[in-house]
């Protein structure tokens, strides 16, 4: 179970520099999952244009009860299968609360040294002149959590 952290706890409190840069980094790496509800399966084959069953049985997998979008394996790396070869998501406006809540995870934010070992493989992370202020960070992590109650 997460703890949810009072704000006299935040290491974060005065916020965070991030901005996404759409480098597509997140998005690629090691094997990982790309948690999705019925909800969004069905606002994404809506964006495509298909029917949910093809939807799920071209994009997604099961893992363990629950339901990830499928990955492609390119040289020694992984990519969401959303992924173009611009690294750009196909599915932007429409892709799962896990994507659009990143970095904003219970794992990246539990200390500042997570916070840092993130930024090794997401430019965005601290070298931006974005500030984003706790409380957006809070809404954020808010969302993730909600909808992924084991976090990413």
């Amino acid at each position: 179970m997460l703890k949810i952290i009072t704000d006299q706890e935040l290491w974060y409190s005065k916020g965070l520099r991030f901005e996404c840069t759409g480098c597509g980094k997140c998005c690629t790496g090691p094997p990982g999952y790309v948690w999705v509800s019925e909800e969004e399966i069905e606002a994404m084959a809506a964006h495509l244009k298909i029917n949910i069953l093809d939807f799920k049985e071209k994009y997604v997998r099961a893992v363990d009860g629950r339901l990830s979008l499928r990955e492609v394996k390119i040289d020694d790396n992984y990519a969401c299968i959303f992924l173009s070869v611009d690294n750009k998501c196909q599915l932007y406006a429409n892709r799962p609360i896990q994507c659009q809540t990143f970095p904003w995870w219970p794992s990246n934010l539990k200390s500042i040294n997570a916070w840092n070992e993130t930024a090794q493989s997401c430019e965005g992370i601290n070298a931006s002149a974005e500030f984003v202020d706790s409380d957006e960070i809070s809404i954020q992590l808010k969302r993730q959590i909600e909808n992924s109650p084991e976090g990413p």
